[in-house]
């Protein structure tokens, strides 16, 4: 196959987004398929999909806004592009994202190339160009059951939708040989437990109630340090007809002066983007995924699990999908502090009074959600396609 691939930004720090294409994109090119990608702008994941993509083309706009003259000309250059695009006798557009809609809808019409729509997330800020793209989809590949649903209330026929879970690379996250000494580098000693969130800084992660949930444990007569990596989230402004830091910066404020204010400033820190966020983990005694919207299927959950690290998270969206069996006890009601810190409690001396709790971490992952078992199955869907 030639895949097309449309992708937004390049980047590691926007989210899970971003970084489970490379993996699809990189595995399907090791199993001998063709990547072309479309991309909006370049950033630190450009180099590695330059490393193997036939050719990685920026595109100048995948949508328009109506309101704004300056985003309908920035459009008009696309439609030319949509002529200069490869395209083989088995090319298929891989779409990362519905938002990016209209632009694919235009690139199947014209180029007679059929169209597979990548469901990441449930369907929001859908207006009528989005919509209207949707309508050329020929197949939906969604990261979970619970987003399949979301979009069926929406409107998609379900027998379009295929669910393909998230995987992740077992070879790079692994289970620490020494914890210890990882904890010690990032200054942590005399039995503290490490309390750990890997993600992006927005509200929708619900990071007030991890915050709220740390200063009832620390009341409690608890040892723990709480750290807090990712960065804050741009958002897109129609006023300013531009991306701007404001509202994710406001959010990062918000919270550290919640933590000021329950007086645990110092046992909760920030510690920005990490490009690497394996020995995080591996340090980590918990980690934590207290969404409190609709998380589709989140990289954080195999991630923490992979590395022998047991995941308290939300029982919202996908996650109740991915944390079954025995893990099913480590979900919280979201926006509960009270269920969080109980869950939290329970499970922070797992190394004493429960070692082989790791394994099984990682054995869960290990059988049911892996890079392998994610390529196959999105391999398998665009094959189902074309054939």
């Amino acid at each position: 196959m030639h895949l097309i691939v449309l992708e937004n930004h390049t980047t590691t720090q926007r989210g899970g987004q971003e970084l489970n294409l490379l993996e699809i994109c990189r595995g399907l090119f090791q199993r001998g398929h063709r990547i072309t990608l479309l991309y909006l702008k370049p950033g630190d994941l450009l180099p590695q999909y330059a490393s193997f993509c036939d050719r990685t083309i920026p595109i100048s706009a995948y949508g328009f806004d109506w309101r704004s003259l300056k985003s309908i000309l920035k459009f008009l250059p696309s439609l030319i592009q949509l002529w200069q695009i490869p395209k083989a006798k088995n090319s298929l557009i891989f779409c990362n994202d519905y938002h990016f809609s209209l632009f694919a809808y235009a690139l199947s019409s014209f180029r007679h190339i059929p169209y597979v729509c990548y469901l990441q997330l449930p369907p929001l800020n859908l207006n009528h160009q989005r919509k209207f793209g949707l309508r050329g989809v020929d197949r939906f590949i969604a990261v979970s059951e619970q987003t399949k649903q979301d979009w069926v209330k929406f409107g998609i026929k379900s027998d379009l939708i295929h669910v393909v879970y998230n995987g992740v690379d077992l070879n790079r996250f692994q289970p620490a040989e020494n914890y210890i000494s990882i904890q010690q580098k990032l200054g942590i000693t005399d039995n503290t437990k490490i309390i750990s969130y890997i993600g992006r800084i927005d509200r929708e992660k619900g990071l007030e109630t991890l915050i709220k949930a740390t200063a009832a444990l620390i009341k409690k007569g608890k040892r723990i340090q709480t750290l807090i990596a990712g960065k804050p989230v741009t958002h897109y402004s129609f006023s300013k007809g531009r991306e701007c830091e404001d509202e994710g910066m406001n959010y990062l404020r918000s919270l550290i002066e919640l933590a000021e204010t329950f007086g645990i400033r110092d046992r909760v820190k920030f510690l920005g983007h990490l490009t690497d966020p394996v020995s995080l983990y591996q340090a980590s005694d918990v980690n934590v995924l207290p969404s409190i919207w609709n998380e589709p299927c989140s990289l954080g959950l195999f991630e923490s699990l992979a590395c022998g690290v047991p995941k308290v998270a939300s029982r919202i969206g996908g996650n109740p999908e991915i944390l079954t069996h025995e893990f099913a006890d480590l979900l919280f009601e979201p926006g509960n502090e009270q269920d969080l810190a109980e869950k939290l409690d329970r499970i922070l001396d797992w190394r004493t009074e429960d070692p082989s709790l790791g394994s099984r971490c990682r054995q869960h992952i290990s059988q049911y959600f892996t890079h392998e078992n994610m390529v196959n199955g999105i391999e398998k869907s665009l094959f189902d396609l074309t054939s």
